[in-house]
């Protein structure tokens, strides 16, 4: 991960914004208050995005595990 944030590496039931890749393969951020997010071109855009719209508080992120795929306001699980 090219980013300078630590997010959580384990999905996270108490974390507000979710990292991942959509079907298409795009870097996507879904806000489980569905206020805000994207699609990214990359990683590290996402996950600054997402650090910034809660503050700066890292623990608020965490990155989907791979398998997972991540819409805008739904999880879905495979690709």
């Amino acid at each position: 991960m090219g980013s300078m944030y630590q997010i959580r590496q384990q999905f996270s039931g108490q974390a507000r914004f979710v990292v991942g890749r959509d079907r298409r393969g795009r870097w996507v951020v879904s806000d489980r208050r569905e206020r805000v997010g994207g699609v990214f071109t990359s990683e590290a855009a996402a996950i600054h995005f997402a650090v910034e719209e809660c503050n700066g508080h890292a623990e608020e992120v965490c990155r989907a595990p791979e398998g997972i795929t991540v819409d805008l306001a739904i999880f879905r699980r495979g690709r």
